[in-house]
């Protein structure tokens, strides 16, 4: 029959930058709360237009997304990040129906905004103000330099589609939206069934704000039967969730369709033999073992599942971990007062989870800390009881007896994806080593040891199976970001059965939306497709380029300096003004035996400080001031006698979107009097917008 509109309506999908429903609604799938069992909402795409959805993301999106540089849409990701943090607490306060505490909520909002603010200040920190990104040197591939190579990475020009995982609809989301906007790529997101209200409430919040430039994000809220059918060459799939169901859905992408995983897997986190009870990091590994049980009900991804502990301290851990979540936790509905963990996101995620524990005792597990039973939870009144609509399950830890290499597969193979993690006894570092790689691939492993020597082993030993390894120890327990934190600076991902992909991991994950080209031709015509000034490109010099701001400045501007010669007498002068008095500079005989000099040399910073007062104009004026010098090379030696010179040029200008100045990067050789190269470096100022100053 067909479902009435009602306050648990059908939820709406954004779809070519507009909301749509359909028409009849004899397919609704209800979404319920995770601790009442009350219908949140209904899901169904019956009708949906999918092949005009990514049509009007590959043309209306590129489009508008494409006329951006890399600052102009990092600029639109903060003012997104700032948007959604004015109404946090309506996401807060939704998330509770998903069985999310305000805790959970700090991983999944809060986390998913710090993404968009992260890859603002990275875009415009580590990107040029342009749509090209170059890779690497250049590399001259003709002998008189006229011919040149290098690699860009320009956008990819279909659709990044976005298939997330139940357990973070925010952060899981904008973990993936925040690059693929930063490459200039629009987003379609598939979040997942029990969650998707999540998903579309902060999709709503961007929507509402006016923001997003046209076709750039599109949300569908429930199935997408025949989506993969309609993609093609230059579309890119990010998929979180299931191994199983990410090898389903591999196989029905189209040749050239890239696709991206991260799965389920068997994270470990290891103690060290010398973490023994009454260390601090003892404590940390008890406290953070208790943190991945309880946050998100243990639902996710990263959550230690296999706890991996010296044989004599197994005993000592489990009295340890029961009294800690004696004291902290409170099981129950999250909009009731003390509750510390929510249910799992649905009944059906319950079961899941209870067949699983029974998995791990089939196969000779024991429990040792918890119960399968229905726990006694917090309800919404603050009264306590059974809740049988809840999707409830109190912590469970599972102890396995025997060696570590007689230890059975299931405990390895087996992920209970909710508050459930397996205990393993080890004798050696070594063994410790091999369980921690038995568990076939992983986002994450953890080790709690304050002996570096047992850090380097399990680094070396340990590190091809993880996409991830965090050192605990007494001095970076208070800060670190712990065992199940991703953070968008560093790789999200790992090799096996996690999916062998990579999400975050700053501009990294920016350029897995964009396509690596090698680039081959002259000087001129590399400057003209990239914005970088290459040697051998045409040059201006019609008057000193530290004269022009932003506004009249070219790539190409250039100033030749005067010659200046050195004496030993500015050598002798150099070195006992700075103190540096290396042999090289002071004793001809000593510099005469060095294989590098042909005698007493001038110091490379002398050089490059005198370079600095031939080619500048020191007037007021628009370069507002030097921040750095970089790649300098020192090339062929100066003696007493010689003459050098610099030639300066203009190689890129990169103006900041929120400022009224830009950085400009020089082009800086130093030659001597033979034309030989003396030394390279780029030099970077930072240049006003405007003229400025009090001359032309």
């Amino acid at each position: 029959m067909t479902i009435e509109r009602h306050a648990a309506g059908i939820l709406p999908s954004y779809l070519r930058d507009q909301w749509w429903t359909p028409d009849v609604g004899d397919h609704a799938t209800p979404v319920r709360d995770a601790s009442t069992g009350e219908v949140v909402t209904y899901l169904d795409t019956q009708g949906i237009d999918l092949a005009g959805a990514l049509e009007h993301a590959r043309t209306v999106g590129q489009a508008s997304l494409g006329a951006l540089t890399f600052h102009q849409r990092a600029v639109l990701l903060k003012q997104l990040g700032v948007a959604l943090t004015a109404r946090k607490e309506e996401l807060y306060e939704l998330s509770k129906r998903a069985g999310a505490t305000v805790r959970d909520s700090l991983s999944d909002v809060d986390g998913g905004i710090g993404v968009l603010f992260t890859y603002s200040s990275k875009g415009r920190r580590e990107l040029p103000n342009s749509q090209v990104y170059l890779d690497g040197p250049v590399e001259t591939l003709s002998k008189d330099g006229s011919f040149l190579g290098r690699h860009v990475y320009t956008r990819l020009p279909g659709v990044a589609v976005q298939i997330n995982a139940f357990n973070f609809p925010m952060w899981g989301a904008l973990e993936k939206f925040a690059p693929a906007f930063l490459a200039g790529v629009p987003t379609l997101v598939k979040p997942a069934s029990p969650t998707a209200y999540v998903a579309e409430a902060w999709v709503r919040i961007l929507v509402e704000t006016g923001l997003l430039p046209a076709g750039s994000l599109q949300l569908v809220s429930g199935a997408v039967p025949g989506l993969f059918d309609h993609l093609r060459l230059g579309d890119i799939v990010g998929f979180t969730g299931s191994a199983s169901t990410a090898d389903r859905l591999r196989a029905q992408a189209a040749p050239g369709v890239r696709f991206t995983s991260e799965t389920d897997s068997i994270n470990a986190s290891v103690l060290g033999p010398d973490a023994v009870p009454g260390t601090p990091e003892f404590d940390a590994y008890v406290k953070q073992l208790m943190v991945e049980l309880t946050t998100k009900a243990g639902q996710k991804c990263t959550a230690i599942r296999r706890a991996i502990v010296p044989a004599d301290a197994v005993d000592p851990l489990v009295a340890a971990l029961r009294d800690r979540i004696a004291e902290r936790v409170v099981v129950g509905d999250p909009r009731a007062d003390g509750v510390t963990m929510g249910p799992l996101v649905s009944l059906g995620q319950r079961d899941e989870v209870l067949r699983a524990v029974g998995e791990l005792e089939a196969a000779g597990g024991r429990i040792v800390l918890g119960s399968t039973d229905a726990p006694t939870v917090t309800l919404a009144d603050g009264s306590t009881g059974a809740a049988p609509e809840g999707a409830f399950v109190a912590p469970i830890v599972v102890g396995f007896d025997g060696r570590a290499d007689a230890l059975p597969a299931a405990v390895h193979e087996v992920e209970a994806f909710g508050p459930v993690a397996s205990i393993l006894a080890y004798r050696t570092v070594e063994e410790a080593a091999d369980l921690v790689g038995r568990g076939g691939g992983s986002l994450v492993t953890s080790v709690a040891t304050a002996d570096p020597a047992v850090a380097a082993t399990l680094l070396a030993r340990t590190a091809a199976y993880n996409g991830r390894l965090l050192f605990l120890d007494r001095d970076d327990a208070r800060t670190s970001t712990g065992h199940g934190a991703p953070v968008p600076h560093l790789v999200h991902g790992g090799p096996g059965r996690a999916g062998g992909g990579e999400e975050l991991g700053g501009i990294r994950a920016v350029l897995h939306h964009m396509q690596r080209t090698a680039v081959q031709g002259s000087p001129a015509m590399l400057t003209a497709l990239t914005g970088v000034w290459h040697q051998g490109a045409a040059s201006r010099s019609d008057r000193h380029p530290f004269r022009k701001s932003l506004a009249e400045l070219a790539v190409g501007d250039q100033v030749v300096s005067a010659s200046r010669a050195v004496s030993l007498d500015d050598i002798e002068t150099f070195a006992h003004f700075t103190g540096d008095l290396f042999y090289a500079h002071m004793d001809e005989e000593a510099a005469a035996a060095n294989p590098f000099f042909p005698g007493r040399v001038a110091h490379g910073y002398l050089l490059v400080s005198w370079a600095a007062g031939l080619f500048v104009d020191p007037e007021p004026g628009p370069v507002l001031a030097n921040y750095g010098l970089e790649n300098l090379r020192f090339v062929t030696p100066v003696s007493p006698g010689d003459e050098i010179r610099v030639v300066l040029t203009a190689k890129q200008i990169t103006p900041r979107e929120t400022d009224e100045y830009g950085e400009v990067r020089w082009d800086a050789v130093i030659q001597n009097q033979d034309d030989d190269i003396v030394a390279t470096y780029d030099v970077l100022t930072l240049v006003a917008k405007e003229p400025v100053g009090v001359r032309p």
